[in-house]
Formats: structure tokens, C-alpha cells, sequence
């Protein structure tokens, strides 16, 4: 492959994820590993004219995403960076594989490798696990999403990456969509009174979301016909059946609570819309992913 000058042509194609997320994260994120001296390490151990190859190498098999900030690392640090992508994001690959290959000033290539790994660990270990999600639900019509657990300040990272892994995004924030969970309720006085409130306030292109626990309260809310999503928190496989029936398309079913790997697939079989899991970004384990020098 030629030569990668921008960091947006590695982007999985049916995710968006902004140059200025991109710029932002990587500044921060350099700016706190290089503090006020830099790589003193480097600069003390290495001539400022020595070049350097290095391989960003996967360690295990999974779905890669991060790579535009690995590369946005580098070349932040130096325009004389020559990167090769073997890989893009949301690709499949085997352990040993080489994904990246850099080329450039060595101490450059240093300062920045840190930066570049942790980026493409965490975010390629959380599309691993969404990946693993996905395989899970099977040929169903579930859709498996993420939820607000993310990392402060990661957080438009963290869900591109479980779209990278083909999972898809719940809300970014509070901005965006009504989701009305159980303390709403108990404030607002119920239900029906929640959703009156809801639906009066809000503009028609704003969806409206609530969370039941029971299916009584399920009930009520399709009664009321206010809600487009039904939220069915912690509720055990013959109710999510019994869900199912009771809604009979009349609005979307999304599944929360106990949504793992191991019962992905008994949720998927229910006819449900939608499951959620924190888990895609609160407990992904790191990708392993390493920068070899070709000595």
C-alpha cells in the first residue's frame, strides 16, 4: 500500500469519527507522555539523525481499530514519518500480523509509540469484544449496542470503535435522546405521567425512551402509546418472550441488564430489537499490540 498522509483514510467506513476528536485526543494524550522535556530518554541515547523502522505488530487475533490517532501520533511529532497501513479499521487479523510500518527519525518513533499502542489497544480491544458480541447474536435481528459507561473524555472513541467491531451506538449523551429510567419515574409520579411530560416537551424528531422492569409496567407504557422504545431492564428470558408478544411491533424493544457473551444468544432468539452492554466499553481487556523495531 502507499504511503498514509491522512489519518482519515484508515477510518472504518460506516463509522464517523471527527478530525478534531482525532486532533484532540492525540494532543492530549502526547502532551501528557511528553510533559515539558520530551523523551529524555531518547534524545540522550539517541542522534538526532538516526532513522529508524519499526512494525506495529498484533499480538493476537482480533478486529483492529485506532489506527488514524496511531498515525496522527506520529506525524504529530514529525512531518519526515513515512507510514504504511496493512491493515484499516474494523479489518480482521491473526496473530503476528504486521499493521502499520513506520519510517522516520527514530527518536520520533520512540516518543510517539507509547501514544500510538495505547490507542490502538483500547480501542481495538473494545471492537474485539464487540466482534464477539456480534458472532454471539448470530443471524438474529438483534443489534448490540453501547451504552454512556465509557472512558471520561474517550467517549466518541470508545463507541467508534464498537461500531468498528459491528456493533451499533446508543446515545452519545444526555443531549440527544429522552431515556426515561426508573428514578425518572418515582420523581415524575409514574409512567403515564413520565411520558405526558416527555412527549409535551420535546420536538418530533426527538425520540423518546423508557425503562421498565416489569411487564405490568410494560403494559402501561403501550397503553399510553407515547414511547418509540421500551427499555426491558434485568428481565429473565419468559418475560423478554412475553415482551415480545405483548408489544407485537408496536415499538422498538431494547434489552439491558445481564446482557453477556454467554446470554447473548438465548436474548437474540427472544425477538428482541436491541440488547446493551456497558461491558462493550467498561471491561474490554486491552488489545496486545506491540512496535518492533527492524534492527
Amino acid at each position: 500500500m502507499s504511503d498514509v498522509l491522512d489519518p482519515a483514510t484508515l477510518l472504518y467506513p460506516s463509522a464517523f469519527l471527527s478530525p478534531l476528536e482525532i486532533d484532540t485526543a492525540v494532543e492530549r494524550a502526547l502532551e501528557e507522555d511528553l510533559g515539558r522535556a520530551g523523551d529524555i530518554t531518547s534524545a540522550a541515547t539517541i542522534p538526532a539523525d538516526t532513522p529508524a523502522r519499526a512494525m506495529l505488530v498484533a499480538r493476537q487475533a482480533g478486529v483492529i481499530a485506532g489506527l488514524p490517532l496511531a498515525v496522527a501520533a506520529f506525524h504529530r511529532l514529525s512531518h519526515d514519518i513515512r507510514i504504511q497501513a496493512h491493515v484499516h479499521d474494523g479489518g480482521s487479523v491473526a496473530k503476528g500480523v504486521d499493521v502499520l510500518t513506520i519510517s522516520g527519525p527514530a527518536r520520533t518513533v520512540l516518543a510517539a509509540e507509547r501514544t500510538a499502542l495505547n490507542f490502538v489497544g483500547r480501542l481495538s480491544g473494545i471492537a474485539t469484544l464487540t466482534a464477539d458480541y456480534v458472532r454471539h447474536a448470530g443471524t438474529t435481528k438483534l443489534r448490540i449496542c453501547c451504552t454512556r459507561k465509557t472512558t471520561p473524555g474517550l467517549r466518541a472513541l470508545e463507541k467508534y470503535a464498537v461500531r468498528c467491531g459491528g456493533g451499533f451506538n446508543h446515545r452519545f449523551g444526555l443531549d440527544d435522546a429522552i431515556l426515561i429510567k426508573d428514578n425518572h419515574i418515582a420523581v415524575a409520579g409514574g409512567v403515564t405521567a413520565v411520558l405526558k411530560r416527555a412527549r409535551a416537551s420535546v420536538g418530533h424528531l426527538v425520540k423518546v425512551e423508557i425503562e421498565v422492569d416489569t411487564l405490568d409496567q410494560l403494559r402501561e407504557v403501550l397503553a399510553t402509546g407515547l414511547a418509540d422504545v421500551v427499555m426491558l431492564d434485568n428481565m429473565d428470558l419468559p418475560s423478554l418472550r412475553e415482551a415480545v408478544k405483548l408489544a407485537a411491533g408496536r415499538v422498538v424493544l431494547e434489552v439491558s441488564g445481564g446482557v453477556t457473551r454467554e446470554s447473548i444468544s438465548d436474548i437474540a432468539r427472544t425477538g428482541v430489537d436491541y440488547a446493551s452492554s456497558g461491558a462493550l466499553t467498561h471491561s474490554a481487556p486491552n488489545f496486545d499490540v506491540a512496535l518492533d523495531i527492524d534492527a
